[in-house]
């Protein structure tokens, strides 16, 4: 592999009101290459006095500090310094994520060198545009509609899309002139650092960013603390459950991205090529561990055994390799543990169903170092398999025959998850009212490909709210209105 040899360094402190700091506690993970399986470097995990300081760094910075009085276009020219700052370290970032998680090189340059600074600069844009009161009649003279900061906001991500996902909440946040505490993923333990070195080169005021690397028990402290006014979460269902849960009995904002089971429904009049082209962004993107991945592939019964074979074919012709390779089209799984749990369900499906395991289902020949699975396609997959329901994060394609495309809305609605979906058809008027018939929040007709400037998140069990587009933003603030005379009308 092209980089087994290379550490990174540890990174042993957090960063907390703008300051590099000691951890309250002892406890380390040491962060492996994803392709071979070799030490990268050790970072600190933190506990819930690393969370408290944070938060208390946070909140005094909007109650106390500059960032609390700051306008609008002091906030759009730190975010757009900060933007630059990532940007610069584009190239590094990318080959870092890839590293620790075994995203594909090309997809981490989009995903990781250049999203963040997008996601910065687009919402420094959106607030720079909208202003933030106005004024309108009202019975008695006037009212001023205001949008104010929603306060200290608590953002916990995963670790397939690291620094993306990271800045998705950062960047609207920072915008509405909130400050931040990010609780980062273990299992990439070492990009979040890169986020803390912009963000002082930018000359980001202390305590609006604060990051500390934890585990579930840091979040948890995070979720609960007094000091939080909002939640942004990016992760399992099982998890977004018990953060909704706290967060209602506390009465405070969240917003939850959670898992999801997407279906890919292939009409009878859909080509087959055009699907094989898709299938890359559509269902394999970062090897499948993607939470809007459409692994459920519903197929004509009249064509079954024509899209099974394409699919089959598809997956055995992927480059499955070093991540950091150019030509790698799957790399492998983020960590072992991840890995055990793809495994888990290949095999489930295999020795306790009946679905019909075509290709894939263990790891690749040549392959003997890290944790790669080779891409997997199943047939038959019938609606009451655990394949079908359940999200398995991995490079696992599911093949569900149907009789009529009413009953393949039916399969693809019949999920408790709701988050991305597509339909595959010759009829673009057709596909477009299937898709408002599917029961998700990001539908696509022949393709799926994520659209920042679009709201992103899911319908059921796939969460609350949206990530991305001006949607996002909104999030982000508290609306206040405020009597006032009729002189006020007209001064915008």
């Amino acid at each position: 592999m092209t980089s087994s040899t290379e550490r990174t360094g540890d990174r042993l402190q957090f960063f907390i009101d703008g300051k590099w700091v000691a951890p309250r506690g002892a406890e380390t993970v040491t962060a492996r290459e994803a392709a071979t399986g070799v030490p990268l470097g050790v970072a600190a995990l933190g506990s819930a006095a690393d969370i408290d300081a944070a938060v208390s760094a946070a909140r005094h910075a909007l109650d106390r500090g500059p960032w609390g009085r700051s306008t609008v276009a002091e906030r759009v020219a730190v975010m757009r310094r900060f933007a630059a700052a990532l940007r610069s370290r584009g190239e590094a970032t990318s080959r870092l994520v890839s590293r620790e998680n075994g995203m594909p090189i090309t997809l981490s340059e989009s995903f990781n060198g250049e999203a963040p600074a997008a996601l910065l600069e687009m919402y420094a844009g959106q607030v720079e545009t909208e202003p933030l009161e106005r004024a309108q009649p009202s019975p008695a003279g006037s009212t001023i509609v205001r949008r104010e900061p929603v306060g200290v906001v608590g953002a916990i991500t995963p670790w397939n899309f690291p620094q993306s996902i990271a800045i998705m909440k950062i960047a609207p946040a920072l915008a509405a002139g909130c400050t931040v505490v990010l609780k980062h993923a273990p299992d990439t333990a070492l990009d979040s650092y890169v986020i803390a070195d912009a963000a002082t080169e930018a000359g980001l005021p202390p305590g609006v960013l604060n990051i500390v690397l934890g585990d579930r028990d840091a979040g948890a402290a995070l979720v609960s603390h007094p000091g939080v006014d909002k939640i942004a979460f990016t992760g399992s269902t099982a998890a977004g459950r018990v953060i909704g849960a706290e967060c209602g009995r506390l009465v405070r904002r969240c917003t939850l991205e959670l898992g999801g089971k997407s279906a890919a429904l292939f009409c009878e009049d859909g080509d087959v090529e055009t699907l094989l082209a898709g299938l890359a962004t559509s269902s394999f993107m970062n090897n499948g561990q993607n939470c809007a991945a459409q692994m459920r592939l519903l197929a004509p019964r009249s064509r079954y055994g024509e899209i099974v074979d394409a699919v089959a074919g598809y997956a055995e012709a992927m480059v499955v390799g070093d991540p950091l390779d150019r030509s790698t089209t799957l790399g492998p799984m983020a960590s072992e543990r991840h890995l055990q749990r793809v495994q888990g369900y290949i095999d489930d499906a295999r020795d306790h169903s009946g679905a019909r395991l075509i290709t894939g289902g263990g790891r690749p020949k040549g392959l003997d170092d890290g944790w790669f699975v080779a891409p997997t396609v199943f047939a038959d997959v019938a609606p009451d398999d655990r394949l079908f329901h359940e999200e398995v994060f991995g490079p696992v394609m599911g093949i569900t025959p149907y009789d009529t495309e009413e009953e393949a809305i039916e399969l693809a609605n019949v999920s408790n998850y709701g988050l991305g979906g597509s339909v595959w058809t010759a009829d673009e008027d057709k596909g477009l009212e299937y898709s408002r018939r599917i029961r998700a929040g990001n539908v696509g007709v022949n393709y799926w490909i994520l659209d920042m400037h679009a709201p992103f998140g899911g319908f059921k069990d796939s969460g609350i709210g949206r990530e991305l587009g001006p949607q996002a933003l909104s999030a982000y603030f508290e609306w206040k209105a405020i009597y006032a005379s009729a002189d006020r009308l007209g001064r915008d």
